[in-house]
């Protein structure tokens, strides 16, 4: 499959495992796979795989988050600012304590992997919805 084929479809391969359902803060259906807990390096690495339209909360991360995009088509979106459409090889640096959500496009799922540095201390404040008006705003 080329890469125009993988930004289009609504179900891509992803070489990191799908993991199992979650569905706390986040609306549509969305799968979690820890990749590894490094307590030496205190850092978490997980993928998350939305579905098309699947977003999580708003939320902020105490000491920062980055994600690095995988697979398909996705949005990341600060509070107050321009949702960023996000494709594979992304990579977006979340600063601490900064309101943000991030998901699917509508039409296409979405992957990415996820890194908590200094998980010991970065905790995570979920904020509320991120509700049908201002994902279908951002996602324009």
């Amino acid at each position: 499959m080329n890469t125009e084929d993988n930004k289009n479809s609504n179900h891509l391969p992803d070489v990191f495992p799908k993991g199992e359902v979650i569905s706390n803060n986040f609306i549509g259906k969305a799968w979690l796979s820890f990749l590894t807990k490094n307590d030496e390096c205190d850092i978490l690495i997980y993928n998350v795989t939305f579905e098309p339209g699947c977003r999580n909360d708003w939320h902020k991360h105490s000491v920062g988050q980055i994600l690095l995009c995988t697979v398909g088509v996705g949005y990341y979106q600060e509070r107050g600012k321009a949702a960023q459409r996000l494709e594979p090889g992304d990579v977006v640096n979340i600063p601490a304590n900064v309101d943000h959500w991030h998901g699917a496009a509508p039409d296409c799922e979405f992957a990415h992997i996820g890194l908590t540095p200094k998980m010991s201390e970065n905790k995570v404040e979920w904020l509320g919805q991120v509700n049908d008006q201002e994902y279908n705003e951002a996602v324009k």
